[in-house]
């Protein structure tokens, strides 16, 4: 009912920046709060930032004044400028996004998970 695809990773200089987007798509009523996370080697997934249907926004404190998460509810869609790229920051990235869908004439909210990004940042 709902897919959900990512772009925007890569490899880059410490210092640099990159953009990640996630996309939904299907049967969609709203989408409430997104968020990106993300998982190095070895390491647990943690949350790098989240925003809320209304525009609230919430970081990690490794990323706060580096990276800002936005998002475009006419497209479902939530993106994560990163700058001032560190080593440190090297994972796969996640999007996860908080969904209310329809399957017939009822709705429904799950989480969905995108299908993770590779960013990879040299020194």
């Amino acid at each position: 009912q709902v897919q959900v695809a990512e772009s925007g990773g890569g490899l880059v200089q410490a210092g640099g920046s990159l953009r990640l987007s996630c996309a939904a798509s299907g049967s969609i009523f709203i989408i409430n709060a997104m968020s990106w996370y993300r998982q190095a080697p070895g390491k647990k997934r943690e949350l790098v930032a989240s925003i809320t249907g209304g525009g609230r926004t919430n970081y990690g404190d490794p990323v706060k004044g580096r990276f800002t998460i936005s998002r475009d509810s006419a497209s479902n869609t939530v993106y994560l400028q990163m700058n001032g790229l560190k080593p440190e920051d090297t994972a796969v990235y996640y999007c996860n996004l908080d969904v209310t869908y329809y399957r017939g004439p009822l709705r429904y909210t799950d989480p969905y998970w995108g299908q993770g990004t590779q960013v990879t940042v040299s020194s």
